[in-house]
Formats: structure tokens, C-alpha cells, sequence
């Protein structure tokens, strides 16, 4: 994939996953965080959620990171003049190249992930980021799921860069071979998918005409995605897990 044609795509929208205000607030309620938390928003892509979080920790310390400096960019620009956040280049986990990970950056009181403890895997990122929380702190993160004990094969086709992807049991199991609990689970509505794929279906549309063939190849793989989901979202969803260290 082009990664120019992908920040084309992706530049500028609201959110780089399904999600919505009301997951964050389901969370803060389950881990009881105080309006002063130390939060981290790991992986914040241009840092839909830090709104959510400062509106549940209104007096809240939040660093937001990303991998990807324009989404780093997107979200300093977003946040800027805000003394309760701050955003930086870091890694979810330890790498040999000197960017910091939440070990670096904590302790905090709640670690919040949406969509991104797959790239690593989700009992390496927990195993990890117990040493970035402080006593008493929980980690909140949101995983693909399978709903189904036979996904079709365009489902599967849609996830095959996935292929460690499991369902609720399956998120527990590895949740508790990192030495953690799981305390809740909520899965993601249907509005919460839908204030992901509505603005990238308008931004295919726009970039349509005169697209290039790099560009192209990425909205038609974009578009495609999308409408899996549309005909096939009894299948497959995201689940919020929130899970404490035992």
C-alpha cells in the first residue's frame, strides 16, 4: 500500500477507528477514574478520544501518542495551547530505535487503547505496559472480534491481515496470560462504527475523480472494507475490554 495514497485517504478524518464518546465514558465509570487521572491514549491517531477522556477526567493529565509523526502533527494542532495534553512520538511497545513506549512515559491511571493492541498482540502490549501503570490503574482496549463460529469468507478475506483474530473468549484468554483480569466487556454499536466508515465513505467519494492508480487501489480497498461491514457486521464487531493486573 502506498503510505501517501493511505495519509490522502486518511488525513484529516475525525477518527482512525470505530468508536464513540459513550465507550470512553462506559470505561471511566468501570475503573472509577478520578477527575484528576493520569492518562495514557496509546496509539491516539489525531486524538478522537482525548475529548471523551478529558470530558470523564475533566482536570486530567493526558499524553496522546502515535507512531505516525502527521497523525502526531494532526493531534498537536488539534490540542494545542491545552496544558492538560500532550502528544509525542512513541512506540506501544519497546523498540531498539529510541522511541519512548508508555514504560517511558507513565505512570498512569488508566492506559486507553482503541484499536491498536493487535499490532503487537494483545498479552505482549499488557505485558508490557504493567510497568507504565500506577497502583490501582487499568488498561482500556478495544479489539476485532469474530461473532461467529464460522465467519464467511469475505469476513475472513476482510481480516486476513489479522490472522490471530479470535473472539471474546479468545481476548480473555490473553488478557490473562498476561497476568491481568479482565473486569468488563462492552462491544461496539453500530454508531460507533458508523463515525468511521460515514466520513471515509465521504472522503472516498471526493478523491474519486482523478484519483491516481496508487490512490485508487487505496479507496477501492477502503470501500471494500466498508461495505463488509455493512453486509456482514453480524459476524464480526470490535469488544472494549477493560482489565486490571492481578
Amino acid at each position: 500500500m502506498s503510505r501517501r495514497a493511505f495519509f490522502t485517504l486518511h488525513r484529516d478524518l475525525p477518527r482512525e477507528g470505530p468508536g464513540e464518546r459513550g465507550d470512553v465514558a462506559w470505561a471511566a465509570q468501570i475503573c472509577g477514574l478520578r477527575p484528576d487521572a493520569r492518562i495514557c491514549d496509546a496509539a491516539c491517531g489525531p486524538g478522537a478520544d482525548i475529548p471523551a477522556l478529558l470530558f470523564a477526567a475533566p482536570r486530567a493529565r493526558i499524553t496522546g501518542f502515535d507512531l505516525h509523526q502527521p497523525f502526531v502533527d494532526d493531534a498537536t494542532a488539534r490540542f494545542a495551547g491545552d496544558d492538560r495534553v500532550a502528544i509525542r512520538q512513541a512506540r506501544l511497545i519497546a523498540m531498539q530505535d529510541g522511541l519512548p513506549d508508555p514504560a517511558d512515559l507513565g505512570p498512569f491511571d488508566l492506559i486507553w487503547c482503541a484499536g491498536a493492541a493487535y499490532f503487537h498482540g494483545i498479552t505482549e502490549c499488557l505485558t508490557a505496559w504493567r510497568a507504565a501503570l500506577a497502583p490501582g490503574g487499568s488498561v482500556a482496549f478495544s479489539d476485532a472480534v469474530y461473532l461467529t463460529d464460522a465467519p464467511s469468507d469475505p469476513v475472513r478475506a476482510n481480516w486476513a491481515e489479522y490472522p490471530a483474530m479470535t473472539d471474546a473468549a479468545g481476548v480473555d484468554a490473553r488478557v490473562r496470560a498476561a497476568g491481568f483480569e479482565t473486569v468488563a466487556t462492552r462491544a461496539l454499536s453500530d454508531a460507533a462504527w458508523e463515525g468511521y466508515y460515514g466520513p471515509v465513505e465521504r472522503r472516498i467519494a471526493d478523491l474519486k475523480p482523478g484519483a491516481d492508480a496508487d490512490l485508487q487501489s487505496v479507496l477501492a480497498e477502503a470501500e471494500t472494507e466498508a461495505r463488509i461491514w455493512r453486509e456482514h457486521r453480524d459476524e464480526f464487531g470490535y469488544l472494549l475490554s477493560v482489565v486490571r493486573p492481578l
